[in-house]
């Protein structure tokens, strides 16, 4: 009887210890994973700016993916880099999983990403830098390349009589910085043809009147290269309003609707394309990895091409150009 008493209790004690134990394994199988949270301050959030559309689409679509709990937050211009300071400020005190900042101005932004990290929160920059190295990834059209092949194609409509004019954005923004120098590089000796440059400050309407300032302050100009999509589409409706499509060349940055079509039309000869979408989707991957600690690109190029009337129906251009069309 003794020896059945033992025997019993014995498997009592187990019991009491492996129910527990068997539970706590139960229940952290049934338990969904935490969201990664995330803070994405772009530059501005502007849904005539297709540019931006897509980036920030490319963002959500991979916190749909990743099950991320995604915020984003921006200026109401691109040129704001002090009202996106103190949107990066309010985003630290959230304390986040990781933020992603497409940082507004080059230098002026630096400090505010330097706070980032030291409170222990993950940086990846998508679409721009800044004047130091202070990021855990970068994201982004490797702007110096994309100018390199802008000023190179330039130089294929360069004639003993061409003048050239330069429409940037925003004149502290690492973007304009680096394509402005990749142009100037591409072009070479012809680098000494550009008589201006001037910045929109990534307005439509900016644009706009700056070129046609410019063409009757230089009526000799009879080049113009756009470095984004406000700039380019400004210059482009001026060039077309003043009844100058192809006695003007244009040469675009970005793919809009509107660029396609001027491209079509022969107001543009050529545009270099981003991609866009893949970049909002790979900034976001890239901080969902550095969170989880898993390995990483600490810079990733997501790509430029140089598309032309000749070369737009290929298509891998099409899919390029029209990235949410699907196959």
């Amino acid at each position: 009887m003794k020896k059945y008493k033992v025997i019993i209790l014995i498997i009592f004690l187990s019991l009491c210890i492996l129910v527990p134990l068997v539970y706590t394994i139960i229940t952290n199988s049934l338990k969904t994973e935490e969201p990664v949270r995330i803070i994405y301050i772009p530059k501005i959030i502007d849904d005539t700016n297709e540019f931006w559309s897509a980036l920030i689409g490319g963002a959500e679509m991979a916190a749909k993916e990743f099950s991320v709990d995604l915020d984003i937050v921006a200026p109401d211009a691109e040129e704001d880099y002090k009202r996106q300071n103190q949107l990066i400020e309010w985003a630290i005190k959230q304390k986040p999983d990781a933020i992603a900042l497409s940082p507004a101005d080059y230098s002026e932004t630096t400090a505010m990403a330097k706070e980032i990290v030291k409170n222990k929160i993950k940086l990846v920059f998508i679409d721009s830098t800044v004047n130091e190295n202070v990021q855990d990834a970068l994201v982004a059209t490797d702007n110096y390349l994309a100018g390199v092949k802008m000023g190179e194609y330039m130089k294929s409509f360069i004639k003993e009589d061409t003048k050239i004019a330069i429409v940037g954005h925003v004149k502290t923004a690492s973007t304009a910085i680096e394509r402005e120098k990749g142009l100037r590089s591409g072009l070479g000796k012809d680098e000494k043809r550009i008589i201006e440059v001037v910045f929109c400050d990534s307005e439509f309407s900016k644009a706009y009147n700056l070129t046609t300032e410019l063409l009757k302050k230089y009526p000799e100009v009879n080049m113009i290269a756009g470095l984004n999509e406000y700039s380019s589409v400004g210059a482009a409706r001026a060039i077309k309003r003043l009844g100058l499509t192809g006695k003007v060349k244009v040469i675009g940055f970005d793919s809009s609707i509107e660029e396609i079509e001027l491209l079509e039309e022969g107001v543009f000869q050529g545009i270099i394309i981003q991609k866009s979408f893949n970049m909002g989707y790979l900034g976001i991957e890239e901080a969902v990895n550095l969170v989880k600690g898993t390995k990483i690109e600490k810079n990733v190029d997501s790509g430029s091409q140089l598309i032309t009337k000749n070369n737009m129906y290929t298509e891998e251009n099409q899919k390029l150009l029209f990235p949410f069309l699907g196959d």
